[in-house]
């Protein structure tokens, strides 16, 4: 008997119906094939390239322009659906995608990740790194933001509104502040117990949310685009997405995705949110739930952690709702990291949306104040500012590293715990000291390697785990025109991370010369841990045996039937927990024949 179930499809309220019969059109993306074949309404699409001819065929069907997105070389456009062939036919136009809708993804944090000791020990607090926040807005007036001693510190450094066009700082939704408190807020209406990871960073705010929580992949691609024309200026070094959009396609040719990747090619870091997808309504555990941009390698991908209400890391567990990988379409290794997202206390804005819907969790803070400041949100969208804060630190304490070499650092130093598999933790929790002590030490790698029993003491490249090896600078893992995940750098040189270690190397005192720790490291070096995929056939090798993995199975059953997570009645899961979502599996037993699900 075969049961379905729901899987993963978009993370915003509205149907996405199940592709049947609609017209082959491969320059169209799976929405808008759907789209297609309507004989009524209008779409927001994206359409690449940006070209004169190409404007003049959109409005020569009926479209209306939007704004330019040369990041990516594209045009944004609202179009009769009836013209969506004749656009798919034409040779002038390369791509054209739906312009799809996107929502914000919802005192102990800074001590548990070490981030406090950071402050106190090392004196980095991300002072002169630009952080983009791309969200709902900004409270800029908030006490959190500012400093009544020297006004002019105050964090916000720009604001630009890509939803209402206003000029001033605003924040309808409250969405993008309590993001960038989690990041930058001073903790001045709590005495400093509720400050930001990095409160000495400049924060370089980009609205693209509206004042429900939406908006469209447009604003987002826009809001890139002012990254990377104003990175100099302001030194922007990383960008935070507490924002996931759903997955239709690989992320080789989402256009989101790829406007992400212009980003970290111009040596800024991208952080995003991996999804609130990771249990069913029913509390089911789910797998392949992760959200876009989160799905692409070159991204910092965060899923969530609770701190469980203490300092002490032995009782974090990973948040039951965090997405799990892997990827849809390009069954990638994701999150890569975990970090606190549950009952996060970060500011408020007074009679924005999220303080009246939840003002059950607005928190006052120990000074007088003509509101609550604080309000504690749940999710993933919480965990990516802690973690883009942390990068802030370690990028004052290194501003010469690459998003690559961040990533690497982060991962490597990150905490794993039993009981997690990679695709549930990615590296592991993160340990924000531990990421600063390696970003100094590849600063300077003249003194001893920084060590600890709990680093992961792993990176996770693409879809292989390699142990066995330390990180090293200089290598051309961390070149800019390194893809995360390639096994070779744009010139064809085979990818080395640092130095491999036997019992005798890597001290620098005794053995010999310690070898390349490369992308072909032997079984050994690479723990023999295969993820990825092999003649169409996906293999998820766990070694993990016993009671870890109890109750999972990592395999597959055809060339195009992947089986990548089930419980103990044999259900497979993928996705979101919403009734409107595509279907993805079934409960079957052994006697389910070979189906294709919606891949």
């Amino acid at each position: 008997m075969r049961r379905r179930v729901t899987g993963f499809a978009l993370v915003i309220a509205g149907v996405v119906p199940t592709i049947g019969h609609a017209q082959t059109l491969p320059k169209l993306d799976i929405p808008l094939t759907y789209r297609a074949t309507l004989l009524t309404g209008r779409s927001p699409v994206i359409v690449q390239p940006l070209d004169t001819g190409v404007d003049v065929l959109l409005q020569s069907v009926g479209g209306t322009l939007g704004r330019a997105l040369p990041i990516i070389d594209a045009r944004v456009a609202v179009v009769p659906n009836v013209a969506l062939p004749t656009l798919a036919g034409s040779a002038l136009v390369q791509r054209l995608a739906l312009d799809r809708k996107t929502l914000g993804l919802m005192e102990r944090t800074g001590p548990t990740i070490g981030a406090t000791a950071v402050r106190q020990t090392l004196g980095y607090d991300g002072t002169g790194i630009g952080v983009a926040v791309i969200d709902s807005g900004i409270t800029a007036w908030h006490d959190d933001l500012t400093d009544a001693a020297a006004p002019a510190s105050q964090r916000v450094a720009r604001f630009v509104d890509f939803v209402g066009g206003q000029t001033y700082p605003y924040d309808d939704y409250g969405h993008g502040t309590h993001v960038a408190g989690i990041i930058a807020g001073n903790g001045y209406d709590s005495s400093g117990a509720r400050s930001g990871v990095a409160p000495g960073a400049n924060l370089v705010v980009l609205k693209a949310l509206d004042g429900s929580g939406s908006g469209r992949i447009s604003d987002l691609i826009a809001a890139l685009n002012y990254v990377v024309d104003h990175q100099g200026e302001l030194n922007i070094r990383v960008v935070n997405l507490s924002i996931g959009a759903g997955v239709y396609e690989s992320y080789n040719s989402d256009v989101l995705a790829q406007a992400t990747r212009r980003v970290v090619e111009q040596g800024v870091v991208v952080v995003s949110a991996a999804g609130n997808n990771g249990h069913t309504s029913s509390g089911q555990t789910q797998y392949g739930g992760i959200t876009s941009p989160g799905n692409a390698p070159w991204v910092l991908t965060v899923g969530a952690a609770s701190h469980m209400g203490t300092i002490d890391r032995a009782d974090d567990v990973v948040a039951s709702f965090s997405s799990r990988g892997p990827t849809r379409y390009d069954d990638a290794a994701k999150p890569d990291v975990v970090a606190p997202g549950v009952g996060i206390e970060s500011l408020s804005v007074p009679n924005s949306q999220l303080s009246s819907t939840y003002s059950a969790y607005l928190l006052n803070g120990t000074i007088a104040t003509a509101f609550p400041p604080y309000l504690s949100l749940t999710g993933t969208s919480m965990a990516t500012p802690v973690v883009t804060g942390t990068v802030a630190l370690m990028l004052q304490a290194n501003p010469a590293l690459t998003p690559n070499a961040v990533k690497a650092i982060v991962q490597y130093t990150a905490q794993p715990y039993a009981g997690y598999d990679a695709l549930t933790e990615g590296a592991g929790f993160l340990d924000a000291a531990g990421a600063v002590a390696l970003a100094q030490y590849f600063a300077n790698p003249t003194g001893a390697f920084p060590s600890a029993a709990t680093w992961s003491a792993q990176i996770i490249w693409g879809n292989q785990r390699v142990r066995g090896g330390r990180p090293m600078p200089g290598t051309n893992a961390w070149r800019l025109d390194t893809t995360w995940g390639a096994a070779r750098t744009a010139s064809g040189a085979t990818v080395v991370w640092g130095v491999e270690c036997t019992t005798s190397s890597c001290d620098g005192n005794r053995g010999p010369p310690p070898a390349a720790w490369g992308a072909t490291c032997s079984d050994a070096t690479c723990n023999s841990v295969t993820w990825g995929n092999d003649s169409n056939n996906v293999v998820w090798a766990q070694q993990c045996g016993g009671s870890d993995c109890s109750g999972q199975t990592w395999s597959t059953g055809d060339s195009q039937t992947v089986v990548w997570g089930t419980s103990a009645d044999q259900t497979v899961v993928w996705g979101t927990s919403d009734s409107e979502t595509v279907v993805w599996g079934t409960s079957c037993g052994h006697d389910c024949d070979p189906v294709i699900w919606n891949r």
